[in-house]
This record gives structure tokens, C-alpha cells and sequence, in this order.
């Protein structure tokens, strides 16, 4: 088969690369972009227990220089001390986590999004199946039931040749390449002709203002400017190393938050009007100046300032997810990002939940149906996300006479919404929590048997201690990303001998039931798992969701279940994907024009509203801060195009 087609080099187009390769699938990146990231300090990412563990799993969990996880997280109204929560975590491995529901055992891990960048692409660099093609600018998309062809404007594929494996020439797995108009790739991007792709698939990885979308016709409905910051990168002494702090009402000031950053540096980030007058540079430096001396005793101590932008967010939701053989991931398909919520780290689930199905199709060992549950779950969580974010913004973040009144009158109006902007940057409730798929077309229903535990099916696992037949031991989250995971409770094996408890009791038959699974799966043994009765067994997806818990050893529905994970039997009906709208938010109906959906890159007089002065030695910024993945530019026209037919005539291929 063709190789899939990640349109976008950000964090999650990225990750889906590597994961996607790491299941054994060839790919290959178009990056618009020169192939490196932008240094900017104030661009971060916040990434919780889930997202940072499944990094590790890749490989590419931070180095503890490089990201900070918070000691503690404290909100503050006025001047007192409203919540304090300190993490458990102290001296634990960066990409190693406990239960991912449980926040206090998982702090956030805060890093510069471009160290996250560059651990990802140094990765997938060396990967053979991958090939990373810079300078390689989208402008046409065709599929037929084979799969999917696509052509670029930019560098040619001899040109991405240094860049992970060699995958030109046609055979299977292999990328084919040919050039259009004139010579492919060459020493000036600019000057090709272009060059068309072939693919078995595509992922839409490309920003906000993707191309892909546009290309595949797909709505983005919502609302502009929810929520507007200023923000700045800076280096100073502040009273709470290592903690985070939500600093409410401030005396004479607007919320603001301060998140620490690795070598002494925190990112600051103060509440605007979501549609107020420009943020000059003197107003910024005042408003640091003032902040620092309310933080520090009355008076300002020093600091350099290393970069400053403006961070607005906007809720949209793309109305499809897929359309055929094409999928939309990360800020493509939603954006994100008030009270708390992180566009990274939803993208990055996006990528974990379609990476594993992808590949399973790719493999031929699941029917094209399993890719429906793509958009199933993960458009139906973050639609969920985006309600109760717009549900709460009116209290949270309310102004005027009744959010007063309410808070004056209402007993604990205020804690509780103090409460729930905690719980948004901690990583919890249902504005940041880790996503339930509760009603997933990958949950068996009305299954005999199955009996209750502590995880509802369809929500993410414990990461409970387990042990392999060979006899490894380890974490169950650890065991995650390839196969499907069968779990038997099993009280006392810890003090068996793995020779006599691997010929005893159960575990004989669950074995032979586990090898004669239509799917691969690996089982495994834990002494205990909450809520779970002895002899229970689990079935975990390979994203560390639950299927189902049975009582006892259940061939038949083991089959079931393994079944409805990998989307139905073999044989079934391919689908085109995605019916619209399913998941009840729709936002205002407000399509997206080009200056408000893009996080990245502002208009007008607002892009340059931020230069910092020389005098406090601020870097110059001239575009918007996001938390969100790579934006691209939009390609002339192609609001206007869904696809392009392939060349005709003479076609060129590249050479090998």
C-alpha cells in the first residue's frame, strides 16, 4: 500500500507521523514550512498525564532541562491564598505518570513548544518509513476508492531525500513521487513546478487556517475571540519557584497567570477584552512592572524580558472529521483554549486515537469502518470540551452587574469559580479531564458477562502494576500503543513463581483465548485493580481505554470484544466517514475567515500591537502567541477548490 499523508509539521502532525511509523505505516510529512521551528519563548505547551505519556511511549518524553512540572498550583484572590494544590511527584521521571485521572499524582509538564517540536522531528528523522518533505505548500486533493493523491507547490521529493528514510520509487509502502509543470524540487522552492503525492490515506495536521479543510470543504463553524492575553516570556526571581499561580482580581489589575518554564523562566499571561483596544508596548511593560512589585513586596525586582505576543482564542468545530480517505487532527478540525484547556494536548489525543486505528486498517487487520470511530469520539469529546467551556465563561470570566451580584449573593459563587479555573489548568473535570468515550461505537453493549469496575468502559484505565508471561514487569499505561491488552486480577501472583501461575487456574484458557483473537493481543497479570473482583478480565484498547470487564474467561466474548474494538468483523462495509454534527455543539454558525481562525497570526495594526521597547530587552513580536499547533498560510484559491485532477500527459518521475 501507499504510505499515509501527514499534511502539517507541528506537534501533532508529527506525532501522528511517528506513531503511525512506529505501527509500521510509511509516511510521509509536507511541511510548508523551511523544516525547523521558530524560536519563541511565550509559544508553550502544557501537556497532562495522558498526552505526556504518550510521548514517552514514542520516545519523546522531554529531558528534565527542557520542561518543568510543576510543584504546586496555587489560586489567588486579591491577596489570599483561595486553593493550593502540591503534586506528589517530586523526583519523578519526566514521561513516567500514575492514573491519569488522578491530577494531584500528575502535575502538568510546561515546556517551550519549539523543544517539543524539535525532539519530535529528531525522532522521525530517524525513522525509515518516515520522509519529511520542507517547502512543500498544498494545493490539490484527489481520492478515488484506492486512496488519495495530493499536489504541492515548493520542493520536490529529491529534495526531502536527507529527511528520514529514502521512500521514493512506487513499491509498496513506498512514497510515489512525480513532478508537474517543470522540474520538481531543485536549489529554488519557489521556482518548481510542483509535484503530485500519492497516499493511502491523508491527515490534515495544517493549523487553524488548514488547507486541507478547505480543500476538503468542510464548515468551521463557532466563536471568534472568546478569550484574549497578552503574554510575555520572561526571566526573574518570583516568590513561588517551580509553582504555578491564578492570580484572580489582582490589587488595581486583571487576572493573570504565571507558569514556570525550565532556566528560571515563566511565561505571564493577563485577561484583555476579548475585543478591547491594542496592547501598545509601554501598556505591556507597565503591566509587568506591576504585576512583578504586587508579587514581590511593593516593589519591582529585575527581570528580562525575552518575548511578548498576543494569545486569542477562538472555539470552532469543524463539521467533519473525515471525508473519505481524509481526516482533519489537531487545530484543523477544532480550536480550543479558553479557561485552562490546552490545544496541544488535545491535539495530541487526536493523534494517539487515529494513529492506532489507522494502522490497524493500513495492516489490513481491521475493516475501513474502524476509522468512523475517529470522529465519533474524538469530535463528541472535544464538542463536550467547548460546551462546558462555553457554559462557564459567562461566571468564570463574567463582567458587569449580574456576574456581581451573583458572586455577592450566591454562597460560594466565587470558590466555585475559582474552583473550576483550577480544575481547568490542573487537567481536570470536564473542562481539561482526560476524554470518556462513553456512547464509542468501539464499546460492546449488553455483553454477557461483563460486570463493572472502577473505569467505566470507554474511559481511560489505571495504570496499575502488571506483569507479561515472559515475566516483565511494569506500569499497565506502559504496556500501551500496539496491541490489544488482555488483563486478568488476579490476587497473590505476586508471589508465585511465573512457571506455576502461568500453568494454573485460569490461565490456561484465557491464554489460548487471547492467541485465538482475530487481532494481535498481549495479556497480562495485575494483583489488583479498583473496583475489580478477583478473576476479573480486562480489555484495553491500545490507546488505554476500556472496552469491557468480564467475570471470568469469556472465549466467545473475548471474540466480541476484540470484534468491536477493530471496528467490526472483516468483510464489512467500508465507509466514507463522518456524518456532521453529531455531537451537539455548534458553536454561533460563524464561519471562520482568515484573520479570525488562525491562533497564530495576526491582522493589521494587532500583529505589530506587541514590540517590546529596547530598554527592558524584549525581543520584538510581531505575531500572536498560540499554545496550538504550526499555522500555515492559506493557499491562494483554494478556498475555492476541493480537488485538482492529476497531471495529464507525460508524467516525470522523480529520480531514485
Amino acid at each position: 500500500m501507499d504510505p499515509v499523508i501527514v499534511v502539517g509539521a507541528g506537534p501533532v502532525g508529527l506525532c501522528t507521523a511517528l506513531a503511525l511509523t512506529r505501527r509500521g505505516v510509511p509516511v510521509v510529512v509536507l511541511d510548508e514550512g523551511p523544516g525547523r521551528e521558530e524560536l519563541r519563548p511565550a509559544r508553550t505547551a502544557i501537556l497532562r498525564a495522558d498526552t505526556a505519556s504518550f510521548l514517552g511511549r514514542l520516545g519523546c518524553a522531554p529531558a528534565e532541562a527542557e520542561g518543568v512540572r510543576w510543584t504546586a498550583l496555587s489560586t489567588l484572590r486579591r491577596r489570599q491564598v483561595v486553593r493550593r494544590v502540591e503534586f506528589g511527584h517530586r523526583g519523578s521521571r519526566i514521561g513516567q505518570v500514575a492514573d491519569p485521572g488522578a491530577a494531584e499524582e500528575n502535575p502538568p509538564l510546561h515546556l517551550p513548544q519549539h523543544v517539543l517540536v524539535r525532539r519530535l522531528r529528531a525522532a522521525l528523522a530517524r525513522e525509515q518509513l518516515a520522509q519529511l518533505a520542507p517547502y512543500s505548500k498544498l494545493d490539490a486533493i484527489e481520492q478515488d476508492e484506492r486512496g488519495v493523491t495530493v499536489h504541492t507547490r515548493g520542493a520536490g521529493p529529491e529534495d526531502s531525500a536527507g529527511t528520514g528514510g529514502a521512500m521514493r520509487g512506487g513499491t509498496d509502502g513506498e512514497a510515489r513521487a512525480w513532478t508537474s509543470g517543470g522540474v520538481g524540487g531543485g536549489a529554488d522552492p519557489a521556482s518548481s513546478g510542483g509535484t503530485w503525492w500519492r497516499g493511502s490515506h491523508l491527515v490534515g495536521c495544517d493549523g487553524a487556517r488548514s488547507t486541507v479543510r478547505k480543500l476538503l470543504s468542510v464548515r468551521f463553524p463557532g466563536r471568534t475571540a472568546v478569550e484574549r492575553h497578552a503574554v510575555a516570556a520572561l526571566r526573574a526571581e518570583l516568590p513561588w519557584p517551580g509553582e504555578a499561580v491564578l492570580h484572580r482580581s489582582p490589587p488595581g489589575g486583571v487576572d493573570v497567570t504565571a507558569r514556570p518554564l525550565p532556566d528560571g523562566l515563566w511565561r505571564v499571561d493577563w485577561l484583555l477584552p476579548p475585543r478591547g483596544e491594542l496592547v501598545t508596548p509601554e501598556a505591556l511593560v507597565a503591566r509587568i512592572r506591576d504585576t512583578l512589585a504586587v508579587w514581590c513586596g511593593g516593589t519591582t525586582p529585575p527581570y528580562e524580558l525575552l518575548d511578548t505576543g498576543v494569545h486569542t482564542v477562538h472555539h470552532r468545530l469543524a463539521l467533519r472529521w473525515r471525508v473519505g480517505r481524509a481526516f482533519l487532527a489537531g487545530d484543523a478540525a477544532r480550536l480550543v483554549g479558553a479557561l485552562g484547556t490546552q490545544a496541544v494536548d488535545e491535539g495530541l489525543r487526536d493523534a494517539e486515537n487515529l494513529a492506532w486505528k489507522l494502522a490497524l486498517v493500513w495492516h489490513r487487520h481491521a475493516p475501513g469502518t474502524l476509522l468512523d470511530s475517529y470522529e465519533a469520539e474524538r469530535r463528541t469529546a472535544v464538542g463536550a470540551r467547548l460546551r462546558a467551556a462555553d457554559q462557564a465563561l459567562p461566571l468564570v470570566r463574567g463582567t458587569g452587574s449580574w456576574p456581581a451580584v451573583r458572586r455577592s449573593l450566591v454562597p460560594g459563587a466565587a470558590r466555585g469559580d475559582d474552583a473550576m479555573l483550577t480544575d481547568g489548568h490542573l487537567g481536570c473535570g470536564p473542562l481539561s479531564a482526560p476524554p470518556m468515550y462513553e456512547r464509542s461505537p468501539l464499546t460492546p453493549s449488553a455483553l454477557p458477562g461483563s460486570v463493572q469496575v472502577g473505569t467505566a468502559p470507554g474511559a481511560p484505565v489505571a495504570d496499575v502494576p502488571v506483569t507479561a508471561p515472559d515475566g516483565s514487569a511494569g506500569g499497565l499505561r506502559d504496556r500501551l500503543g500496539r496491541d490489544l491488552l488482555v488483563v486478568l486480577v488476579a490476587p497473590g501472583t505476586a508471589v508465585w513463581d511465573r512457571r506455576h501461575w502461568m500453568s494454573a487456574g485460569l490461565m490456561p484458557r484465557l491464554a489460548s483465548a487471547v492467541a485465538a483473537l482475530p487481532i494481535r493481543a498481549e495479556l497480562l497479570v495485575t494483583e489488583g485493580y479498583p473496583g475489580a473482583a478477583a478473576h476479573t478480565v480486562l480489555v484495553v484498547r491500545p490507546d488505554g481505554h476500556l472496552v469491557a470487564a468480564l467475570s471470568g474467561v469469556r472465549p466467545a466474548e473475548l471474540q466480541a470484544c476484540a470484534d468491536t474494538a477493530r471496528g467490526g468483523a472483516m468483510g464489512g462495509r467500508t465507509s466514507s466517514g463522518g456524518a456532521a454534527g453529531t455531537d451537539g455543539w455548534h458553536g454561533s454558525d460563524t464561519e471562520a475567515s482568515d484573520a479570525e481562525a488562525s491562533d497564530v497570526k495576526a491582522s493589521g495594526a494587532e500583529a505589530s500591537d506587541v514590540k517590546a521597547s529596547g530598554a527592558d530587552g524584549a525581543l520584538t513580536s510581531e505575531t500572536e502567541v498560540s499554545d496550538g499547533g504550526a499555522s500555515e498560510a492559506e493557499a491562494p484559491g483554494a478556498a475555492d477548490r476541493s480537488a485538482l485532477a492529476p497531471p495529464r500527459g507525460p508524467v516525470v518521475h522523480s529520480p531514485t
